[in-house]
């Protein structure tokens, strides 16, 4: 649908950028920090870049922030390290791990930033890991504490809370993120009970913000990315409805209803992954209410039916590249979209599709909190840094979303991904996203510099306009 005019972005609209702890801060077991399972991995590919110096954000977040400001950022969306303030994820509380985040969030308010909080960006404390970690029960336990040590610290200060993130990536990719215990008879059974876990982790965590900071809004944080059938026949519409309902609303229907997708659970129960669920598993589910829903956007998906030869449900790693599952869809290329220099089809129109499916879904308000192009940025002899790429990627889905907002959805913001480089899980820092670059390779860490981007200075327009810019 064409618009003759389109709607303005309101005066309160959150325009922000993301990172997330692992990523940006470094300092992996500075002033009693403890490791967590992205500190232990030992499957890194070769010549990438770890996380124990990342961007150096734990000892340059002044710096940082004044940067932020300078962007004209209205909000911040990052993560805490659940180990910085709780080492081993469920022990003693590290004061000095309380007051890092303290300064951080105090300086973003100095600066008339506000702080979106995630609780937990894959980061999960090795300690927990070791007794099971997610597959645990006792992990939703550990992680109610956690919250009510986070919203009883920063609750005064922070007004926008996102439980956990991309949930459904942790569970679509969990090998790759090293959640499945290792022999695990039924990997995929297994991931699925985590799953249920993290779910019930997720509804006490709402519950937690709306008990003890009832001023303070909350909501998931899901991957979410419209499904296109790869034709019209009813076979591919088909399994892009069920590829829908496996990748996106078995995820939101729970946070938002209490109670699992019906088609999804029909292919839990069909393939013998459905978790256990009891009476006070459903109780709490329903008790968990969000406010808003934020979801991260990169791509949409295209499928079609599947064959008796489709490939086993998994991909390399990256979100866009599940290549299929028996019996239930199978991947393929869409002809109408091109491709980043990472190869990840790009479909800034696929955001404003999102925006309409979740708003029609849910009725609930939206906020962006990852959308963006990762490339191999090049710091030239003068210091400059050009990525005219980046600008277009994200001006076009920018447009999108304001299309979108035309269309009637309600939108509290956007906040892609990423305010400064930082550490790629699966390409280290080659693959760069921010709008401020980073100066060290992935061995080399050089004199982590910050310099600002083409995209620095055009953000900082779009901010000022309120909307997008040339």
């Amino acid at each position: 649908m064409d618009h003759s005019q389109t709607r303005p972005f309101p005066a309160s609209f959150l325009w922000g950028a993301s990172t997330s702890a692992y990523q940006v801060e470094g300092g992996w077991n500075a002033d009693g920090k403890g490791p967590s399972v992205i500190d232990t991995r030992t499957q890194l590919p070769a010549g990438t870049a770890d996380v124990t110096v990342a961007s150096d954000h734990y000892h340059r977040f002044a710096q940082d922030v004044a940067l932020f400001a300078e962007l004209g950022l209205r909000a911040y969306r990052f993560s805490i390290a659940w180990t910085r303030l709780i080492p081993d994820g469920d022990g003693a509380v590290n004061p000095d791990g309380v007051a890092f985040y303290h300064r951080l969030i105090d300086a973003l308010l100095r600066a008339g930033i506000e702080p979106v909080v995630t609780m937990y960006h894959f980061d999960l404390p090795a300690g927990l890991q070791d007794k099971g970690g997610w597959s645990n029960r006792g992990t939703v336990d550990a992680f109610e504490r956690y919250v009510r040590l986070l919203v009883s610290e920063y609750g005064a200060k922070v007004c926008h809370w996102l439980t956990i993130n991309e949930q459904n990536t942790m569970i679509l990719f969990g090998s790759a993120l090293g959640l499945v215990p290792p022999g695990s008879a039924d990997p995929q059974r297994e991931l699925y009970r985590q799953n249920h876990h993290m779910l019930l982790a997720q509804a006490r965590a709402m519950a937690v913000v709306h008990q003890l900071a009832p001023q303070a809004k909350v909501g998931p944080a899901p991957n979410i990315a419209c499904v296109y059938p790869a034709s019209c026949d009813p076979l591919d519409v088909l399994a892009a409805d069920d590829f829908s309902a496996i990748r996106n609303w078995l995820y939101l229907d729970v946070a938002v209803h209490g109670r699992y997708n019906p088609t999804a659970w029909s292919y839990l129960v069909e393939r013998g992954w459905a978790p256990e669920v009891s009476a006070d598993d459903l109780a709490t589910l329903r008790a968990g209410r969000p406010d808003f829903i934020a979801f991260n956007y990169y791509t949409s998906h295209t499928v079609a039916a599947a064959r008796d030869d489709s490939p086993a449900a998994g991909g390399s790693g990256d979100q866009h590249l599940l290549i299929g599952e028996p019996g239930v869809y199978r991947g393929v290329d869409n002809p109408h979209l091109q491709r980043t220099g990472f190869g990840w089809e790009m479909d800034p129109i696929g955001l404003r599709n999102t925006f309409r499916q979740l708003y029609d879904r849910y009725r609930l308000p939206l906020l962006v909190t990852e959308n963006g192009l990762g490339a191999d940025d090049v710091l030239e002899p003068d210091g400059a840094v050009h990525d005219p790429y980046r600008i277009d990627y994200l001006h076009q889905h920018i447009t999108q979303m304001q299309a979108a907002l035309t269309d009637g959805v309600e939108i509290m913001g956007y906040c892609p991904w990423s305010a400064i480089d930082l550490v790629s899980t699966h390409q280290g820092m080659r693959k760069r996203y921010g709008f401020v670059y980073v100066d060290r390779g992935e061995d080399d860490l050089r004199t982590l510099d910050r310099i600002r981007k083409d995209s620095f200075h055009w953000y900082r327009r779009v901010i000022t306009a309120n909307g997008p810019v040339a």
